[in-house]
């Protein structure tokens, strides 16, 4: 419903959503570029991911392999990836929660928001 009961602008509107369209694109494109980094073990497995969420470097330090403990290994990088994770959903929310706004607060499918 528009204020003062009149019509809304179709052409307005339409190029509003186009304007919100390409900003959320240039958004997921920056995403998908920006890398962001968790650690575990005080360091000695470190993650990157994008901040669309893919997987690009995996850092182990020699200190934390030990063949008869590979257990402790795993589970190291299974955090060191969650961390990263956490951060990459962080930057999405930052880069596209305001844009998820604009959208009507109905949040983006996929994203956490």
């Amino acid at each position: 419903m528009i204020p003062g009961g009149g019509q809304p602008n179709m052409q307005q509107l339409l190029q509003q959503a186009q304007k919100m369209q390409q900003d959320l694109a240039k958004a997921q494109e920056e995403l998908a570029q920006t890398e962001v980094d968790g650690q575990a073990g005080g360091g000695l497995v470190q993650a990157t991911v994008t901040g669309a969420g893919e997987l690009r470097a995996l850092r182990i330090d020699p200190e934390a392999v030990d063949p008869e403990d590979t257990e402790t290994l795993a589970d190291l990088i299974v955090a060191a990836v969650h961390a990263a994770n956490e951060n990459a959903q962080a930057l999405q929310q930052q880069k596209l929660g305001p844009l998820a706004q604009g959208l009507g607060g109905g949040g983006i499918p996929g994203l956490p928001f």
